[in-house]
């Protein structure tokens, strides 16, 4: 039982560290993050079994984190006010062609990252973007101004 006390504890802790980090950080780590994230997850089994090296002690502890996980999902699904604490919201980050400085500082994100964001989805030219939506997942969507033109009718003859 100690176990899934534990494992619990380090659920809610890495939960938490994963909303104070951010949607960028996450969302674009380098190798030496990916390194770092897999050794912090051997620190972490340690931690949550205490040294125990059994078999079930193992399985507790992975099977809490697969209850909690799923557990979040369901919350998330079943109270739709939840979500923005569980999954985090979408923020606009660019309007009318320009970037929202405030937005960007808050979110810790440079203009490089969103110009890289722009190059990455085809945009040269920011003045084109009408909305820029940095998403919880740290991906961004940007919809350009004839995205929002409305279908021209066709003249007739």
């Amino acid at each position: 039982m100690e176990v899934v006390v534990r494992a619990v504890v380090i659920y809610f802790f890495l939960w938490g560290i994963t909303r104070v980090v951010g949607k960028r950080e996450l969302g674009q780590m380098s190798a030496f993050e990916l390194v770092l994230l897999v050794t912090m997850g051997d620190l972490i089994q340690q931690g949550v079994t205490q040294e125990d090296f059994s078999v079930t002690g193992a399985m507790l502890a992975v099977g809490t984190f697969a209850l909690l996980i799923v557990l979040f999902s369901w919350l998330s699904w079943r109270f739709p006010r939840t979500r923005p604490a569980l999954e985090g919201l979408p923020v606009v980050v660019v309007k009318d062609g320009r970037m929202l400085e405030r937005v960007m500082r808050y979110e810790r994100l440079s203009d490089t990252e969103l110009l890289e964001g722009l190059r990455e989805q085809g945009i040269d030219d920011l003045a084109t973007v009408a909305i820029g939506v940095l998403e919880p997942d740290g991906k961004f969507s940007f919809f350009t101004a004839q995205d929002h033109q409305p279908p021209q009718e066709k003249a007739s003859s």
